[in-house]
């Protein structure tokens, strides 16, 4: 078994959260509104409808905020790297002004809702910096600056950046904010329960209708109601052919702990390798948080170094000492740059979609879900039409997009030519495969994960190590591809789309929505 990098694999919010324990959906109910997924999109929309007199219910496949939301860095912002620069060029400058006003609405509306709920999750206000270490990229932030002043954003430029490493300059951006992102979405939730409206947790949605009513089932119990709201990182039941829109990104975060106070600001780089910073003080003990090291899912890539590369930068440049906890997310990056919030498809009626929030969801999300209330709620949305889920889709499928995202946080490129993408399949009309499974009987390390042909059956097999073994399908339930075992994760990835899995099989994010299925164990050797 190779070594493992430094740090417990558990976020950091995860780790310094109680847990939450919402009963699961076990009979049929009917609300005004149906939500799927409980982070930060789907919850701030269910207690937005709440506020405005509507009857909402909440189906979180596994414990509210413990997907995407729950691996997030914390930081509430409208800086985006260099979003406006990069959105101005592709859907010019109105659409970026449109695009910044609604995330700064959402840092408001944050804001006040920790102060009107009561959220104990250390919002704070600070300032969030784009810097450039090089000459290369100095213009670059310093073009940024301007222009995000010009479309009425709290930017400026600035060559006094506090950080404990010099740097050529930065944008900057005043008036921001960071939270602790579960506590958040926990608080939210709390606020959701109760008055005719739930939450259910551990109640996966296994689909749904669009009618009159539209119906979310689950295999316990279903939810009628008038609009359903998807709010899934990935959508389930992609009818909107988002997959072809979107692309999954991996990127990872490593927090150590530190002797010197949390600093008034967070910070992104443009030079590459891109690195995240943040500084949070939690129950007393100073945290340095270091992301970065991003890739597509579909990319094959050695999580455990990727891992250590942020660890030695934040003892090196920041100074942290200990690194106690690492994890990694996957986020949906939107093929032109802009989320997807509308419509699950031209033709939809009552089914709503949140997806494509660029790995700023705490802003993005929180936007996203305001421009539903408003939908659902019979009022018209100043940013609805920037952010149309239905743009590019002519007959039914995605129009391509020109260009890939180049500056959402932790962001990468597209997948590569050389790797599988949404609904590819190998010339035998199968999906790809991974290497050559190994031959029974199994020879295999404890902490060692292996895809094996069991009676003919592709089969993922993982020793703990404790020596206890575990046996679940290889096969992805999202389109069929064959996952592969992540060791610094512990978990098992699909090279395709990104779905991923603990070892029992359970779904740890999507775009899969069903687990994959026990199977007989082979003999070890």
């Amino acid at each position: 078994m190779s070594e493992q990098p430094a740090g417990k694999f558990a976020s950091l919010w995860a780790a310094t959260s109680a847990s939450t324990s919402y009963a699961a959906l076990n009979a049929d109910l009917e609300v005004d509104v149906a939500v799927i997924g409980g982070g930060i999109a789907g919850l701030t929309a269910a207690l937005a409808l709440k506020r405005a007199g509507q009857t909402v219910a909440v189906l979180e496949a596994a414990r509210v905020g413990t997907g995407v939301t729950g691996n997030t860095t914390g930081k509430v912002t409208s800086l985006h790297r260099l979003a406006y620069t990069e959105l101005a060029g592709r859907h010019g400058a109105e659409a970026a002004r449109i695009y910044g006003q609604a995330n700064e609405a959402a840092i408001q509306h944050v804001a006040g809702t920790v102060t009107e709920e009561g959220i104990d999750c250390g919002f704070r206000r600070v300032s969030n910096y784009t810097y450039a270490e090089s000459e290369a990229t100095l213009d670059l932030v310093r073009e940024e600056a301007a222009l995000a002043a010009r479309l009425g954003l709290p930017a400026s430029f600035t060559t006094e950046v506090p950080l404990p490493f010099a740097v050529k300059g930065a944008v900057r951006f005043g008036d921001q904010a960071q939270i602790h992102a579960l506590r958040y979405v926990q608080g939210l939730a709390r606020a959701v329960d109760g008055d005719g409206s739930f939450v259910f947790e551990e109640s996966p949605a296994t689909g749904f209708r669009d009618g009159t009513p539209a119906v979310a089932d689950t295999e316990r119990g279903s939810v009628r109601a008038r609009e359903i709201i998807v709010a899934t990182n990935m959508p389930i039941e992609d009818r909107g052919i988002f997959a072809e829109r979107c692309y999954l990104h991996r990127s990872y975060i490593v927090a150590a702990r530190s002797d010197l106070p949390p600093l008034d600001s967070t910070f992104l780089s443009l030079d590459e390798p891109m690195r995240s910073i943040l500084t949070i003080e939690l129950d007393g003990t100073s945290y340095v948080l270091t992301g970065g090291e991003g890739h597509p899912a579909s990319e094959r890539s050695d999580s455990a170094e990727r891992y250590r590369r942020l660890s030695s930068f934040a003892r090196d440049r920041l100074g942290a000492d200990e690194i106690v906890y690492r994890w990694s997310t996957q986020d949906a990056m939107p093929a032109d740059g802009l989320p997807y919030v509308g419509p699950m498809s031209p033709d939809s009626r009552h089914i709503h979609v949140i997806t494509g929030l660029r790995k700023w969801g705490l802003t993005n999300g929180t936007a996203a879900a305001l421009i539903l209330r408003d939908t659902l709620c019979g009022r018209s949305n100043p940013w609805a039409a920037v952010f149309d889920s239905t743009r590019g889709v002519r007959d039914g499928r995605a129009a391509q997009a020109d260009g890939e995202p180049t500056d959402g946080e932790l962001a990468g490129g597209e997948p590569t030519d050389s790797e599988p993408t949404d609904g590819e399949q190998t010339e035998s009309g199968q999906p790809p495969a991974s290497p050559e499974a190994p031959a029974v009987p199994l020879v295999i390390a404890p902490g060692e994960g292996q895809v094996v042909d069991v009676d003919g059956a592709k089969t993922a097999v993982y020793l703990s190590p404790a020596g206890n073994l575990s046996a679940v399908s290889a096969v992805c339930t999202h389109l069929g591809c064959t996952v592969e075992f992540n060791p610094a994760d512990v978990t098992w990835d699909c090279p395709c789309h990104g779905s991923r899995f603990s070892t029992d099989g359970t779904v740890v994010q999507g775009p899969a929505a069903r687990n994959l299925a026990s199977s007989p164990a082979p003999p070890l050797s």
